[in-house]
């Protein structure tokens, strides 16, 4: 089943691509027709694209690791920073700081100094700065927030970019294919596609275009990770399960053997007993006084 239709992208405008004098010739395979001077998208590519990213998104989701969108621009900042908050995942809808990627530990120090700040602030410990001492920490906690807040939780390398507008977030696709990372994108008219692993054709500059392929997305997210943990508690109740049984399985053997050794034991006790009582009895003999009475009898 298709995660989305040609209506939905049609009343949302996705099919809605950038004059024809800027269109970028790499996206011609996606372009259905012009008209009054626009580039039209073929929104049944687009649903197939959609589906494909869709697919191999929910994936990565279900293997546990994270996806990072990055929509810097005003129509999709509040739409990302909404809907993907709702699903667990890094975003970025502020400034992309270079180096984010590339510079990855230096951006986890700076977030850490976030952490060490709140620290303070729990402890007590800010209540000994002077007051512009307070101020100028509580300024750069603000900025950190700003830029930095909504990938606290990222502690290792995104598995993947999800980029809406290639063109506005070029920096982050080049860090992304410099580490090897595949990138997703909604991919306009004007735009190249060579470095972006799954192309959504798709206009990236109306609110509701960027909506319905995000919610999309989101909602394979949401699959993936459902079904990872119903897989995980899955195998905690067969482990919990084998658990149980093995301590039977591996005592039966055991506790017969012992208690045929003890029935063993008990056997030869009475054998031994038996034997006792069945042995006739004879008196000792002293052989000195055997050999006395034999010397007596030769003397007579």
């Amino acid at each position: 089943m298709s995660r989305t239709n040609f209506n939905t992208l049609l009343e949302a405008g996705a099919h809605f691509g950038h004059l024809k004098r800027k269109w970028n010739p790499k996206m011609a395979p996606y372009i259905f027709m012009e008209k009054n001077g626009i580039h039209i998208i073929d929104l049944h590519k687009t649903v197939l694209k959609v589906d494909e990213a869709a697919a191999a998104i929910k994936q990565i989701a279900k293997s546990g690791r994270r996806v990072l969108f990055v929509a810097t621009k005003k129509q999709a900042k509040e739409i990302v920073a909404e809907k993907v908050a709702a699903v667990g995942m890094p975003y970025v809808t502020e400034r992309w700081a270079g180096g984010m990627l590339t510079n990855f530990p230096t951006i986890r120090k700076a977030v850490k100094k976030m952490a060490t700040i709140d620290k303070m602030t729990n402890d007590g410990t800010f209540d000994n700065f002077s007051k512009r001492e307070k101020l100028q920490i509580a300024r750069q906690r603000a900025k950190l927030e700003k830029n930095l807040g909504s990938i606290a939780d990222l502690t290792r390398l995104p598995a993947a970019l999800f980029v809406v507008d290639v063109q506005k977030e070029a920096n982050a696709v080049k860090e992304a294919k410099r580490l090897s990372i595949p990138v997703f994108a909604m991919v306009d008219t004007c735009c190249d596609p060579t470095d972006i692993d799954y192309v959504i054709p798709a206009n990236d500059d109306a609110a509701k275009s960027i909506a319905v392929i995000v919610d999309v997305m989101c909602a394979a997210i949401a699959e993936g990770t459902e079904e990872r943990r119903l897989e995980k508690e899955k195998e905690a109740q067969e482990a919990e399960a084998s658990a149980e049984a093995a301590p039977r399985k591996e005592g039966k053997p055991r506790i017969k053997k012992a208690v045929k050794a003890m029935v063993d034991a008990e056997e030869e006790a009475v054998k031994e007993v038996v034997a006792a009582v069945e042995t006739p009895y004879e008196e000792p003999t002293n052989a000195a006084t055997t050999e006395t009475e034999t010397a007596a009898e030769q003397a007579e």
